[in-house]
């Protein structure tokens, strides 16, 4: 009798010890929180040290100013019209009758662009007279003036007629991209995808110009759409 007596205080004393810790526990302070240098992280994962991040843009550099507004006649761009490096005005209506490539670039881009470019090259040399056009659209209109469209396509030894450099303002690019093409583009801002359209100003599909595969389907589509009936006549 006497142990069980003792086994039941045991058990009483210690559920007693048990929970006077777990309230400790609670309401203890276990850390002062982050010191002065320490990264602190954001809930969408964005982090903030106290010192600029070299390798992040500066937000005033890519942002535009100006809202989009469509014209009043016009809810959503089904056509438009652009500055070729000429000088001359290229519109949707000019590119009709044959299939063309459409392409986003700005001239300072140190990297993808060329590659990109490279690319075009490569197509234009393959389809050289062949009844498919080119189309490389700055993002960046404010640098890329027809001047500097001109030098810059010289670098690729882009034909005047087949391969066409475009500008003109940045947020009505902007409306083309999205809306015509249904590509995102902004200020030095695009995908590495080349948009096709087809000779009645379809878009036939997107090719990643990166994947190699992509690559070779959009020659062969090429190949296709210029030597259809329509494209011919």
């Amino acid at each position: 009798m006497f142990r069980i007596i003792v086994n039941v205080v045991c058990l009483l004393t210690g559920g007693v010890v048990l929970g006077l810790l777990i309230r400790d526990y609670r309401s203890g302070d276990f850390g002062s929180g982050p010191a002065a240098d320490d990264v602190v992280y954001s809930n969408d994962g964005a982090a903030f040290s106290g010192e600029a991040d070299e390798a992040m843009p500066d937000p005033t550099e890519i942002e535009n100013a100006t809202p989009a507004k469509p014209p009043e006649d016009e809810a959503w761009l089904s056509r438009f019209e652009l500055t070729e490096r000429s000088g001359e005005t290229v519109s949707s209506e000019d590119l009709l009758g044959k299939p063309y490539v459409v392409s986003f670039f700005f001239s300072t881009c140190p990297s993808i662009c060329k590659t990109q470019n490279r690319k075009l090259k490569e197509l234009q040399d393959e389809f050289e007279g062949r009844g498919v056009r080119f189309l490389a659209i700055s993002v960046d209109p404010e640098t890329d003036t027809p001047e500097v469209l001109r030098e810059y396509a010289a670098r690729f030894g882009a034909d005047a007629d087949q391969w066409l450099f475009l500008t003109g303002d940045l947020t009505y690019i902007r409306r083309i991209g999205a809306e015509v093409f249904r590509e995102p583009v902004a200020k030095q801002f695009h995908t590495e995808r080349f948009t096709l359209v087809d000779a009645e100003g379809e878009i036939e599909g997107f090719y990643s110009w990166p994947e190699r595969r992509q690559f070779a389907a959009l020659k062969d589509k090429i190949r296709e759409l210029i030597d259809a009936p329509e494209a011919s006549s």
